[in-house]
């Protein structure tokens, strides 16, 4: 077993800390998180983390179709995916612990969206199953460390809004509405 990784900062896409997702009607549910890391981020400990866990898996017998946890942003058609960046995509079967950048534990799901800035710690492991090798990344656990501009179009809304006193809100009248 391999060591926990402290990732460097990321991009969160797709969270799932709070509740276990299945990918397809087949596949376990699983906590999971998409991380998208800037260009010229330092990747060399998770990668390092992934050869070692390759090297002792196959030795020097390394699967010719090995998949590989670094993935091209760029090979995505998805809002804030950037060519020339990687995306890792980590998870785990146990959810894993969430806290903010003073590690006060997040309960607040809105509070993780995609687009808010975090690290978390994972490890790398290997598997083998009916001719699929690879080696990929557990999620052991996240911190959020800043919000971001949120993916997806969704707006926040204290950008939306601006704040009411008393009963001064314009409405528009049934009457006007389509004057």
């Amino acid at each position: 077993m391999t060591d926990n990784i402290l990732t460097p900062e990321f991009r969160v896409s797709f969270p799932n800390l709070f509740k276990a997702r299945k990918a397809n009607e087949q596949a376990e549910a699983k906590y999971s998180v998409s991380m998208l890391f800037a260009k010229g981020a330092d990747l060399s400990a998770l990668k390092k983390a992934a050869e070692a866990a390759v090297r002792e898996k196959w030795g020097d017998k390394i699967p010719k179709k090995l998949k590989k946890p670094f993935l091209e942003q760029g090979d995505y058609d998805l809002e804030g995916y950037e060519p020339g960046c990687v995306l890792i995509r980590a998870s785990s079967q146990h959810k894993p612990g969430v806290v903010d950048k003073n590690v006060q534990t997040i309960v607040d799901e809105s509070e993780v969206y995609p687009g808010c800035y975090g690290r978390a710690t994972v490890r790398a492991f290997t598997y083998d199953v009916n001719g699929n090798a690879g080696v990929s990344f557990g999620l052991q656990n996240f911190q959020k460390l800043r919000d971001g501009d949120p993916l997806g179009g969704r707006t926040r809304p204290e950008d939306d809004f601006t704040p009411v006193s008393g009963g001064d809100v314009d409405v528009l009248s049934a009457d006007s509405m389509f004057d």
